[in-house]
Parts: structure tokens; C-alpha cells; sequence
């Protein structure tokens, strides 16, 4: 099967149709994500499909494989979640998802209302509301991180996955400086680009450090991708696992990472390898737990390593937040504190 861009257009319009038709609690449905603009990563792609819903949808998420390297990411949202356009410009997920994605089905006029409110008065992408977006970044990533600062227990899966869910905020804190969140297999090869319009190109260096991307080299890494694969497919077979994790999304990552192993920044495979292993380990046991325990401990974000790491995200926080107050001291704007959570 011959698989280009405007074949997966296709694919999704197909798809919005056919589910709107057979659903009239469907108001709207719009396209984002990459697909928008380079979708292929290693030669697999996911097509991102937002239903909004007239009422609270019972089901937020849903994958369905196309074939092996190709599948269709659902999300749904509640009409009720796009009410205020004040909260919306001020929103660093979903104000970048509806400010230019692609219309795929309108039941009532929904899109062109929203999308005026979001866009009006060019404020998106001034200082003010880029900063708000900003600070809501950090201030997620720095209550994940006190979170794990006041563990004083085993560390195992659950721990490392807040650790990495609060440098995934604080890396698009800065992302968000100069455009949309980055999200997680393009995390590590998009963000030096980022920080370099940030002015800050030595957070690239710390953010791989905080990794443990010092302890390994590419070789290494792939080693790991066969533990990492069977840990990925059981996992996806468990019940309670974390919805990313599934059977349709396992080329959408594998092959994603060998294309950055081979590719300029092959250490840029670590965060894809990391998540979702580390997500797949929270429900396994057995080999498949020691295995994930061993890479994880050479990363040093088990054993004695963790409490430095954790101090290392400390001041990388402590870092942005800096950063943040200096770029509103410079556009002369209140300097907010970003631990309001």
C-alpha cells in the first residue's frame, strides 16, 4: 500500500464523515498534528483527529491501526472545554491545537467563532500570553517534580515517569517561546532548534544530561530495543497500562527511534525509548521490570543516581523560571511567580 500525505487526508476525512454521519453528538472534527505539516518519522505516521463533542465524551481516546505504520489517533473533547477564549489563548495544548489545525466537518458553526476568538487582536503570540502559556508549563513541571523531591522511597516506575513528565514540561516551557509544544518521538531532535530562538542553546546539554545521556552512547541504546519491544507488547496486552501504549503505536515508535539512532543526533532516540518503556514498566514485573530497572540504573535515574537527578531538574526549573522573569522584565510586564499551582 502506497502511503503518501494526501492518501492519510483522505483517510481522515473518510474517517470524520463516517463517524459523524453514524454519531450526532459530533459538532465539529478538525485535523492536527503532524500531519500538517511532515508527518513521516522513520516511515510511520499517526493521523491526529479531534471530535468535539455537544456533551462529555465516555471514551477521551482511541487508536485504530491502518496498517502496520500507520494509524489514526482519535481524541475527544467536550464543546463546553472551548467556552471561554480567554482560557483558551492562555491554554499551551489546546490553544496551539486550535489555532491552526484543519477543518474537517462543522455540524454547527463552531470552528470560525472559536478560532476568531483565539486569533483576535494578533495577542496569541505576543509577550503576555506567550509567557502565561509558558508559566503554566512550568508550573506543571514543577509540581511533578515536587512530587518526587518528597519521595523518600523505592524508585521505581511510577517516580521516573514523573521526573519525565516534569522535563517534558520544563523543555516546552522554552519550546513555547518561539512556537507550539513539541510533543514526544521529535522531543529531543526538534527542541536545539528551540532553545537556540530562546537564546538558551546550552539547555539542550542539560536537558540530555538530566537524561543520563552521558552515561550511554547509541550502541547502547539499540541493545536495548529488543527488551524494549517485548516490554512494549506485553504491556500493551495488560490491563491498566497507559493508553499510549498500544498495539497500532508500536512501528509509530520503533521505527521512529531507528530512524534517530541512524540519523545526525542518534542520543535524540533516548526520550522516545525512555517513555514509553518507562510507561510499559509501570504494569510489568519479571525480567521484563529488571530489564527496563538495568537501563534505567545505567542513566542513573535509579539507585543513588535519582536524588542527583531529581537536584539537577531542581535547578533547570529554578533556570527557566529566571529566564521567564527576565523576558517579562524586558517587555515590561509583571514578573509572576510560577509556582502557583
Amino acid at each position: 500500500m502506497r502511503v503518501t500525505r494526501d492518501s492519510l487526508l483522505r483517510i481522515a476525512k473518510e474517517t470524520v464523515q463516517e463517524r459523524a454521519y453514524n454519531d450526532p453528538d459530533i459538532v465539529a472534527a478538525y485535523l492536527t498534528g503532524s500531519l500538517r505539516g511532515e508527518p513521516m518519522l522513520g516511515g510511520a505516521a499517526d493521523i491526529d483527529i479531534v471530535f468535539v463533542h455537544k456533551t462529555t465524551p465516555m471514551k477521551s481516546r482511541e487508536f485504530i491501526k491502518l496498517t502496520p505504520d500507520f494509524h489514526i489517533d482519535i481524541s475527544r473533547r467536550a464543546k463546553d472545554e472551548f467556552k471561554s477564549p480567554r482560557e483558551l489563548r492562555a491554554d499551551p495544548w489546546l490553544g496551539f491545537e486550535m489555532y491552526d489545525p484543519v477543518l474537517l466537518y462543522e455540524r454547527e458553526k463552531f470552528f470560525d467563532f472559536v478560532q476568531a476568538s483565539l486569533r483576535a487582536g494578533f495577542e496569541f503570540e505576543q509577550p503576555p500570553l506567550m509567557l502565561q502559556r509558558c508559566r503554566t508549563l512550568l508550573n506543571h513541571g514543577r509540581g511533578n517534580w515536587m512530587d518526587i523531591s518528597e519521595h523518600d522511597g523505592e524508585v521505581g516506575p511510577k517516580q521516573v515517569r514523573k521526573y519525565m513528565k516534569s522535563l517534558f514540561h520544563a523543555v516546552n516551557a522554552i519550546a513555547e517561546l518561539s512556537g507550539p509544544p513539541i510533543w514526544e518521538r521529535r522531543l529531543l531532535l526538534d527542541f536545539p532548534v528551540r532553545a537556540e530562538a530562546a537564546n538558551k542553546p546550552n539547555t539542550v546539554a542539560t536537558v540530555y544530561g538530566l537524561l543520563g545521556a552521558t552515561n550511554v552512547d547509541a550502541e547502547k541504546v539499540k541493545g536495548w530495543l529488543n527488551d524494549w519491544k517485548h516490554a512494549f507488547k506485553l504491556a500493551a496486552e495488560t490491563p491498566g497500562v497507559d493508553v499510549r501504549i498500544h498495539p497500532a503505536r508500536l512501528n509509530y515508535y520503533e521505527k521512529a527511534i531507528k530512524a534517530l539512532l541512524d540519523g545526525e543526533t542518534p542520543l535524540s532516540a533516548l526520550w522516545p525509548v525512555l517513555h514509553t518503556w518507562t510507561l510499559s514498566a509501570a504494569v510489568l514485573s519479571g525480567d521484563h521490570l529488571k530489564f527496563w530497572q538495568s537501563a534505567a540504573t545505567e542513566l542513573g535515574l535509579l539507585g543513588d543516581g535519582f536524588a542527583e537527578r531529581v537536584e539537577g531538574l531542581d535547578h533547570f526549573l529554578d533556570e527557566i523560571e529566571i529566564m521567564l522573569e527576565e523576558i517579562a522584565r524586558e517587555n515590561g510586564l509583571d514578573s509572576e511567580p510560577s509556582t502557583g499551582f
